[in-house]
C-alpha cells in the first residue's frame, strides 16, 4: 500500500513558482522515498491552489501547446508543468470517468484502468480535483527477476479513492494498483523521482488471480534497436548481442540480447548449445527464457515451465 501522508500547514497555499524553487533548493533530494516524502507539505500547498492549473492550461493554449509538444513524453492524459530536470518531474494527471466522452470512444486501456501494475519508481501523488481515481492496492517485497509467469507473492490491501487532498507516496516495484475510473474528472498532481537508470527501470503489469507477472510494461529504446540490427544479419550485431547477454549491466537487456541470438542461430545444434548456455547464467532473467526454451524442445510447447528462475546445475 502507498504510504499516506498526513497534511500538514493546511492553510499553507503557494504558486507553482515556488515549489520549483523548492525542489531546486538542496532542501529536496529524490533519490530515495524519505526525500520524496519531504515535499509533501510543498506539493499539498500547490493543490490549494486552485487556479494555477487552469491558468497554465490557458497558457499552454494560447501557444498551441508549443511547450507540451516540445518537452511532454507521455499521453494526452499528463500535462508537464515544467520540463523534466533530470531528478525529477513534476505533472498533472487527468483521470475521466467510465461516461465521459474520451472514455466512451477510446476504451478504459488508454488510462490503464482495471490494470493491476506497479512503477518503475517512486513518487509523489495528490488529488486535486474531483473525487479521484480509485484503486484495489496491492504490495508486494520487489524481489522479481521479472520473468513473464514470474510466481509473486501478492496479498491485497484495500479499495480507496485518491480525494482531494489526499497524498500518497508510492514505492518503486512495490505498491501494485488496478486503477478505476474516477465517479467525474478527476485531476492528480506528481513529483515523479527521475534516476540516471530510469530507462532500465522495469514496470510490471500482475496477473492477480495467478499470483503472477503477466508481462514488463516497459522496453527501452536500445533493446529495440539491438532486435533491429541483429535481425538484419550483421555480424558486427551479433558480436555485440552475444557480449551484451554476457556482461550487459541491465537484465532487461541481457534477455533481450540472449533471446535475439537464439532466434539468429543457423542450426538447431547452435541454437541448443547456446540455451544450454543460458541456464547457466548470472542472469536470473536469462536463465528464466532459457529454461523455458529447452522446456518447449524437451517438453512441448503446453508442458509446464521448469524450475523459474533457480539456477540449473
Amino acid at each position: 500500500m502507498p504510504r499516506l501522508i498526513a497534511p500538514t500547514q493546511e492553510d499553507a497555499v503557494i504558486d507553482l513558482d515556488a515549489l520549483v524553487d523548492w525542489c531546486e533548493s538542496a532542501a529536496f533530494d529524490p533519490r530515495d522515498a524519505d526525500g520524496l516524502a519531504a515535499a509533501a507539505p510543498m506539493l499539498q500547498a500547490l493543490g490549494r491552489n486552485r487556479s494555477f492549473l487552469a491558468d497554465l492550461a490557458i497558457a499552454e493554449l494560447k501557444t498551441r501547446c508549443a511547450g507540451q509538444r516540445r518537452h511532454n513524453p507521455y499521453s494526452a492524459q499528463v500535462m508537464l508543468l515544467r520540463p523534466p530536470t533530470g531528478r525529477y518531474v513534476l505533472r498533472a494527471a487527468f483521470w475521466p470517468a467510465q461516461n465521459d466522452h474520451v472514455v466512451r470512444m477510446s476504451g478504459t486501456a488508454p488510462f490503464i484502468y482495471h490494470v493491476p501494475h506497479d512503477h518503475g519508481f517512486d513518487f509523489l501523488t495528490v488529488g486535486y480535483l474531483g473525487p479521484g481515481y480509485g484503486s484495489d492496492y496491492y504490495a508486494y517485497d520487489g524481489d522479481v527477476a521479472g520473468a513473464e509467469g514470474e510466481a509473486v507473492a501478492l496479498h491485497f490491501v484495500e479499495r480507496s479513492y485518491l480525494s482531494e487532498g489526499r497524498t500518497l507516496l508510492y514505492r518503486a516495484n512495490r505498491d501494485i494498483h488496478a486503477q478505476l475510473p474516477p465517479a467525474s474528472l478527476s485531476v492528480s498532481l506528481n513529483i515523479l523521482a527521475s534516476a540516471p537508470d530510469q530507462g532500465w527501470r522495469r514496470q510490471y503489469r500482475f496477473d492477480i488471480d495467478n499470483s503472477a507477472i503477466a508481462e514488463c510494461m516497459t522496453v527501452a529504446s536500445a533493446q529495440l534497436l539491438l532486435e533491429l540490427a541483429v535481425g538484419c544479419g550483421s555480424g558486427n550485431a551479433m558480436d555485440l548481442a552475444q557480449d551484451f547477454a554476457r556482461h550487459h549491466p541491465a537484465d532487461a537487456m541481457r534477455r533481450t540480447a540472449f533471446d535475439a541470438v537464439g532466434m539468429a542461430a543457423t542450426d538447431d545444434a547452435a541454437r541448443l548449445a547456446h540455451w544450454e548456455w543460458g541456464v547457466r547464467s548470472d542472469s536470473a532473467l536469462v536463465r528464466h527464457g532459457a529454461e523455458a526454451a529447452l522446456r518447449r524442445v524437451r517438453n512441448g510447447p503446453d508442458s509446464p515451465c521448469l524450475s523459474a528462475v533457480g539456477t540449473v546445475e
